[in-house]
């Protein structure tokens, strides 16, 4: 089976400091770390360690579709290095004209284990027709797409585009950022949905079940919802039985979630 994720791929520049700095206070940082990041390109990091060498036996392909800047340009060719050959990276759309990925810039306190993130892309998003012809290529032979909630407006045209042209694809979704409009009317057109905690609380939901309680009301292609809530784990609903399933984060007696 082919699995395409859709969404933005980031890289992550992490300083660790002995506490968060004031306003024009100067800090040294202990150390600096730089790493690939983003929703899919991080699920996808987990499913390619998931399938490993069976992925090879039974025919499943990994592949992301983000927008990166020049093909030539050190960033790309970075991401590139850092997930082929597992992942497949040749439906990625290349903005020629620049040199900078999207990035995010962390400030990670010692002190409180806060993680201060600032954000940067001024890569042009994908469009609808820039998807429709990547499906157009993978779609008749991708059992799956799985798209991040980044751009409501497009991805929902994208949704209504392989349910159109290619019906058998199952459709997950990301509903991630409290207060973002077109989430809701996203999850209604997935076949899986995955509720963030902080979303979940933003819409007035106390738990994670109350959560996909009721959204099972608002999903009506969905047979699955998924939603995280932190150090109390994970909850799934199967919606055709309303069977829940609760999985524990993992902890240890030295262990701190700081997110």
């Amino acid at each position: 089976m082919s699995f395409v994720a859709v969404g933005a791929c980031y890289v992550d520049t992490i300083l660790t400091t002995s506490h968060y700095p004031g306003e024009d206070e100067k800090l040294r940082a202990s150390s600096v770390s730089r790493r690939r990041g983003g929703n899919c390109p991080n699920s996808l990091e987990v499913l390619q360690q998931l399938t490993g060498q069976d992925a090879l036996t039974t025919g499943t392909s990994l592949n992301l579709v983000a927008v990166l800047p020049a093909k030539s340009s050190v960033a790309s060719q970075q991401i590139r290095s850092a997930f082929e050959p597992r992942v497949g990276l040749q439906h990625c759309i290349y903005r020629e004209e620049f040199s900078e990925p999207a990035s995010s810039y962390i400030i990670k306190s010692l002190s409180s284990g806060s993680r201060t993130i600032v954000n940067y892309n001024k890569l042009p998003e994908m469009t609808v027709d820039e998807f429709a012809r990547i499906a157009d290529v993978v779609g008749p032979k991708t059992g799956w797409f799985h798209f991040e909630g980044r751009i409501p407006d497009v991805i929902l045209a994208c949704i209504y585009y392989l349910r159109k042209c290619y019906p058998s694809v199952r459709v997950s979704v990301e509903v991630e950022k409290p207060g973002r409009p077109g989430l809701q009317e996203l999850a209604a057109e997935a076949d899986a949905v995955f509720y963030s905690k902080s979303w979940a609380q933003g819409n007035r939901y106390g738990s994670a079940e109350e959560c996909l309680r009721t959204q099972s009301l608002l999903t009506r292609n969905a047979s699955l919802l998924f939603c995280t809530w932190g150090q109390d784990g994970a909850v799934a609903l199967e919606t055709r039985t309303g069977s829940l399933v609760h999985s524990p984060a993992y902890t240890t007696e030295d262990f701190k979630v700081v997110e």
